[in-house]
């Protein structure tokens, strides 16, 4: 059952990995029209920030003690109050970029390994959020990426990897104009994949469901894509495409 779970958050990162932009859970307070003019308090300790108690808009010096808080405590309460804060507050375009610039990304992204499934779902929301800004949707697909690629490496988890359900929009990874970083490292997840199948003796194609990450994977749409990047101009994307094994 755990395993199951834990895959089921792994098809959530997949589809924020993939650039999808829509919120896991409805915010509890939505964004008022004028609500950038709210007040702004600079007094609030990291705790204080927590508390849900008022509708302020936190200023930058806010953002990076309510970070440092997820980086300094362990305590599920605390980590789950900082999370929403920090997601109610990732709804702001301004905040989206100063969260980024504060290297919010990668602490808040961290959080999808936490074991307890509630802080999961707050910090995937937070990434939810974060992603409506163009630049952070980068940033986010490394970071889910790597969450992707250390699973990809344990046979046990290929089952479940390839049986998740992910968005069409997943396979935008494999577009010949993404970075270069990005391009390669979800490539290494398909070969990985690949040499965990092998690993399994699963060269037949078992029963998984349209919609599948196995379906996107190994269906026309994707060959069509692999067999572009034969021809990308960066040798190391060249190099990659040509030892994913052909199904």
């Amino acid at each position: 059952m755990g395993g199951a779970r834990r895959v089921g958050w792994v098809a959530a990162g997949l589809v924020l990995g993939a650039g999808a932009c829509y919120c896991i859970y409805r915010l509890a307070r939505g964004q008022r029209p004028g609500s950038q003019r709210l007040r702004l308090r600079s007094s609030w300790s990291a705790e204080d920030l927590t508390n849900g108690s008022y509708d302020d808009v936190l200023t930058a010096e806010q953002l990076q003690k309510l970070l440092y808080l997820l980086e300094s405590t362990e305590d599920p309460i605390i980590l789950e109050r900082a999370l929403v804060t920090l997601g109610n507050n990732a709804a702001f375009s301004t905040n989206q970029v100063i969260i980024r610039e504060l290297g919010g990304i990668p602490i808040v992204g961290r959080k999808i390994n936490d074991p307890n499934y509630s802080i999961k779902e707050k910090a995937l929301n937070a990434l939810s959020n974060l992603s409506v800004n163009v630049e952070n949707q980068i940033k986010i697909k490394v970071q889910v990426l790597k969450l992707l690629l250390n699973l990809s490496e344990n046979p046990a988890m290929t089952e479940g990897l390839l049986g998740a359900q992910v968005d069409s929009s997943f396979l935008s990874l494999y577009d010949g104009h993404v970075a270069k970083e990005i391009l390669l490292r979800a490539l290494t997840l398909f070969q990985n994949i690949n040499n965990c199948f092998k690993k399994e003796g699963h060269l037949a194609k078992p029963a998984f469901t349209k919609g599948s990450l196995f379906f996107h994977l190994y269906g026309e749409e994707c060959a069509q894509k692999m067999q572009a990047l034969v021809n990308h101009p960066d040798a190391d994307v060249k190099e990659k495409v040509t030892i994913i094994p052909k199904f």
